[in-house]
């Protein structure tokens, strides 16, 4: 590799912040919320800021009317290794009823922080990718391959109709390894993501007048007993990969901060929240059904099979009581000794000028897909400040920083000899 077209490349990212803000006020000022996971509007803007890359073919894919991704592809001076650049279109609810002290659409830029509805998750990502992106296409003779920048729908929704249909019915989608640009942190260069399975238990019992309990069967007493049944997955024994939890253990210091304490634990074992539960129609009168719905995530080292049946054993015996999944993704991990991963964290040290944590990721994102397709995956973007809520923003010295790593991680690996 070239070391003078690669000073030159993070001279050029250094000198192009107002363009990285502008093109995330671009994105930001159009509403792509999810539901209704309608990336129509949005995806008219990213296809807009694909084509000013010199050279790229651009697909834009509409698998169910307004659910719109785009593929954009660069080829370098030879054939090579395919890097792709994953990143989603669609964002949390505007919830324009939180006290934003700023237009939720209106990108603001105040204190050296960025504001809008989606610029952490993750359109200041795509961003940083956009550039990198448009900066080797710009010096495509220093390099072989091509990159692959694939902008999804659907991801809030788990992603069937964003990235999963890209990777199912695009071979290009997918490739040798893929940055995604996805909330995080620079500090922490994300190599996996815990799984996920949603469950709705359902009881149902019979009526009663609340002061004659006696004639009736509570539905909601039987929820409550199957929920204590369903909290007890948290204990379940297993076994995670040596590799994942050495990783997990040497990146706390760095981590937790950023993430929270007890995130290491929470990484490591099966978690429960019951987020909804629902049942009876007054206090004086015997309820006759009874739902709750709960969101399990699970480290790597158990499976989602492994959960299910337990929930059938434990719960089959418990008379007027039903279970059933409503969404399930295992848990994935790239090894941490992969290129793309060793590479990823080399070049946060040198941006950054501190060593980056290498950990897996509490949250799940795209790049399951991508690792469900056998391709080595990283995730590295910007710190979350009040994702999701009001205000949500990101720092301005975090974009320069994520787009400089996007951009000299691709140059490396695709500049690398064979």
């Amino acid at each position: 590799m070239s070391s003078r077209i690669r000073t030159e490349l993070a001279r050029r990212v250094e000198g192009s912040l107002d363009r990285l803000i502008e093109v995330t006020r671009r994105l930001v000022a159009v509403a792509s919320p999810n539901p209704p996971s309608d990336t129509f509007d949005v995806a008219k803007v990213a296809e807009a800021l694909l084509r000013e890359i010199p050279g790229i073919e651009i697909e834009r894919v509409e698998p169910e009317p307004r659910i719109v991704s785009l593929i954009g592809r660069i080829r370098g001076r030879a054939p090579g290794r395919r890097l792709i650049f994953n990143g989603h279109l669609d964002t949390f609810p505007l919830l324009e009823n939180l006290p934003w002290t700023v237009p939720p659409l209106g990108g603001v830029l105040k204190d050296g922080r960025l504001y809008g509805r989606g610029v952490c998750d993750m359109k200041g990502g795509i961003a940083c990718s956009l550039l990198a992106a448009l900066l080797l296409a710009e010096n495509r003779d220093a390099w072989t391959g091509e990159i692959v920048l694939t902008l999804a729908g659907d991801e809030e929704n788990m992603g069937s109709l964003g990235s999963g249909y890209l990777l199912q019915n695009f071979p290009h989608a997918a490739g040798d390894a893929n940055i995604c640009g996805d909330v995080g942190s620079p500090r922490v260069v994300r190599f996996g993501e815990k799984g996920l399975m949603w469950v709705e238990v359902e009881a149902t019992g019979s009526p009663a007048h609340g002061a004659h309990v006696h004639k009736g069967t509570n539905a909601i007493d039987r929820l409550r007993t199957a929920l204590d049944c369903l909290k007890q997955l948290e204990d379940l024994p297993f076994q995670s990969p040596p590799v994942v939890t050495s990783a997990i253990g040497k990146a706390k210091p760095i981590s937790e901060p950023l993430s929270g304490a007890g995130e290491a634990d929470t990484l490591s074992r099966v978690t429960v929240n019951i987020g909804t539960i629902e049942g009876g129609t007054s206090p004086n009168l015997v309820p006759t059904h009874a739902i709750a719905r709960a969101d399990i995530r699970l480290p790597v080292g158990i499976t989602t099979d492994v959960l299910a049946a337990k929930l059938d054993e434990w719960l089959a015996p418990l008379e007027g009581v039903s279970w059933k999944a409503i969404r399930r993704f295992e848990p994935s991990f790239t090894d941490p000794d992969h290129e793309i991963v060793t590479r990823t964290a080399s070049v946060a040290a040198e941006v950054l000028g501190e060593t980056p944590a290498v950990n897996m990721r509490v949250g799940g994102s795209d790049s399951r897909w991508y690792r469900m397709f056998d391709v080595p995956t990283v995730v590295l973007g910007l710190t979350p400040f009040n994702m999701g809520g009001a205000d949500e923003h990101v720092l301005v010295d975090e974009l320069l920083a994520v787009a400089r790593i996007h951009t000299l991680v691709a140059y490396d690996f695709l500049s690398a000899e064979p």
